[in-house]
């Protein structure tokens, strides 16, 4: 088992309310339930010794380990080659009303033999509470019962294993030939809660061919029938993978505190939801059909335009526990060296309480993009939105701390004036085509303002290009989406400038750094890679342009970064590593975005 594998070096596998994380050694090395927000059951990824794991792994020097989904699903298989023999372990969480929370959550591990006999090794060390907390270790037959304060979890066996004690922990050995099985199923509960039935074989494929069918059933409802079609479908299922099924809610990634460089401070946790990474996630479900999740998420929205319970006093703050819960108070966990020694290792997210205004206009965006606009927006809804354009229309002209969520200082910055005047222009054209009530001249007052000062602040003569704020001559990724909102036409000469420039300063061999942090201190030490989410928005942007082949070639190049079951995370290292929070949502449906947009110019042309 390694200390740290490489982050992207893991699948991911989850019941829409959880997920965890294995590596290609088959090593559970992130797991937080009953949610994704909850303290983690397994942490190894951010401490090897502490952290805890559950391991499933053949121990020879000699063994090659690979690992895959089973095609347009969310089950993984980590196989293992060897001289003697070839196994597999089949790892998957049943889905079983995922709309419903519950406090009960299984991963079932199941192995196998495909040729010649392996002798698998299991090893379960929970640690509960991210490390913090002891548990005790009842074992009864095939049935380890580790219960800790507030949680308690079973590790239940079926076919020839059996579980040995080792300290609080547990271990085994299984020798199987082919034709033969064995599973090993954790269930995570609340305190007190009744032990799972004992697993059975039959059980188990059944277990295994529900959530198979239930994957198969859920990709169908895909339109996407373009040229990237197992890759757009992979990044759908990652989408829905991380989504909180019971309020519709995606977080912005299953992990936190993974590092945007080794051994660095910008560790942060993602088990949140964004609105502006929520908003895009629909608009990347809508481009796919996926009509449902979209109007789930939508209602997460709109409850929270409806309470307007915030710790900032605003309308809407930037991020939300899944729940809509807004209090997310960020501490360190200062017994965890991070990972590869990366830290402090926070938990929370002290950036909930910035002022971030593009949110607004990704928020009206989303809320207001669908056929059937008239049947959602309700007169209540209504109400919500167009009361939080009135205030905008009084509050937009306001430094903040913009999308990268910087630690530096409020600025002028060009990205959250172009949200909020998409916000505007998303407003007025609802109020017009549905006849709704409207302060129609104080939103168009400020759409128009937006725009002169964006055309006339934002712009920098000197640099031919649209700048990260007023006052710089900086350059900012973010802004890759002025033509996707329809702020500026694609072939605009002031656009293409400013695409020009980003092309020589932000582009490294068509991946894209978000800006230069020491062009624009953003208040923390050390560097970053390049941002996959902008590297797609570069794809999007260069076929809105009509330069086809470098966008096809700069989105080739960008796939040959995914990892080997084609998952992304936040950024791409100087060497081709993956950096940060794994999977990113953000990531996923910009690829999503770059994919549709590719198709539609090359179907064009």
């Amino acid at each position: 088992m390694r200390r740290y594998p490489p982050i992207a070096d893991h699948g991911m596998i989850g019941d829409l309310q959880t997920a965890a994380l294995v590596s290609s050694d088959g090593v559970v090395d992130w797991f937080c339930a009953p949610r994704f927000d909850s303290p983690s059951v397994f942490a190894s990824l951010l401490d090897h010794d502490r952290g805890g794991h559950f391991a499933i792994t053949v121990e020879r020097a000699d063994v090659t380990t690979r690992q895959l989904y089973l095609a347009d699903t969310a089950v993984l298989i980590t196989r293992f080659l060897t001289p003697d023999g070839v196994g597999e372990v089949v790892d998957f969480m049943p889905v079983d009303r995922p709309e419903t929370a519950t406090d009960r959550h299984r991963l079932v591990r199941v192995m196998r033999v495909t040729r010649g006999r392996v002798r698998f090794s299991l090893t379960c060390r929970p640690r509960f509470d991210y490390a913090r907390a002891d548990h005790r270790l009842t074992l009864h037959q095939d049935t380890a019962h580790f219960s800790g304060p507030g949680t308690e979890a079973f590790l239940q066996t079926a076919g020839p294993v059996s579980l040995q004690p080792d300290g609080q922990d547990v271990r085994a050995f299984v020798e199987l030939d082919p034709g033969h099985l064995a599973a090993a199923v954790l269930t995570v509960c609340a305190a007190g809660g009744e032990p799972p039935p004992r697993p059975t074989a039959d059980g188990i494929r059944t277990q295994f061919e529900d959530t198979y069918r239930f994957w198969h059933r859920w990709i169908r409802r895909s339109r996407y029938r373009g040229r990237w079609l197992e890759t757009v479908n992979r990044s759908a299922i990652t989408l829905k993978l991380l989504t909180y099924a019971p309020t519709g809610a995606p977080v912005a990634a299953a992990t936190a505190g993974l590092p945007e460089q080794l051994g660095g401070e910008r560790n942060w946790d993602y088990r949140y939801t964004w609105v502006r990474d929520a908003s895009l996630s629909l608009q990347a479900l809508f481009g796919l059909g996926f009509t449902e999740e979209a109007h789930a998420f939508r209602h997460w929205v709109g409850d929270r335009l409806r309470e307007g319970r915030t710790v900032t006093g605003e309308p809407l703050q930037i991020m939300y526990r899944i729940d809509g819960d807004p209090h997310l108070a960020e501490e360190t966990l200062g017994h965890l060296e991070g990972y590869g020694g990366s830290a402090p290792v926070r938990i929370g997210n002290g950036a909930a309480d910035q002022l971030q205004l593009d949110i607004y206009g990704e928020a009206v965006h989303a809320l207001t993009r669908a056929e059937d606009l008239a049947h959602f927006m309700g007169y209540e809804g209504w109400r919500a939105l167009s009361g939080v354009l009135d205030w905008l229309a009084e509050h937009w002209d306001r430094p903040d701390e913009g999308i990268w969520e910087t630690r530096g200082g409020r600025q002028d910055f060009t990205y959250s004036r172009l949200m909020c005047w998409t916000a505007f222009d998303r407003g007025i054209r609802v109020a017009r085509d549905l006849a709704r009530p409207a302060d129609l001249v104080g939103w168009t007052t400020a759409r128009d303002g937006i725009f002169d000062q964006i055309m006339e602040r934002g712009w920098s003569e000197r640099r031919r290009a649209f700048v990260q704020h007023y006052g710089s001559e900086v350059l900012d990724a973010s802004l890759l989406l002025m033509p996707a909102v329809g702020f500026i036409t694609p072939h605009d000469p002031r656009w293409l400038s400013t695409l020009d420039a980003m092309d020589t300063e932000l582009v490294s061999d068509s991946l894209v750094y978000r800006y230069d942090p020491a062009a624009s201190p953003d208040g923390l030490r050390g560097s970053e890679g390049t941002f996959s989410l902008c590297s797609f928005l570069y794809v999007d942007a260069l076929a809105r342009s009509g330069r086809l082949e470098q966008a096809r070639y700069a989105f080739d190049k960008m796939l040959t970064y995914a990892n080997h079951v084609g998952l992304f995370a936040e950024e791409i290292g100087p060497t081709g590593e993956q950096l940060g929070n794994f999977p990113q949502a953000f990531t996923h449906l910009a690829l999503i975005t770059a994919a549709l947009a590719l198709d539609e110019e090359l179907d064009a042309s």
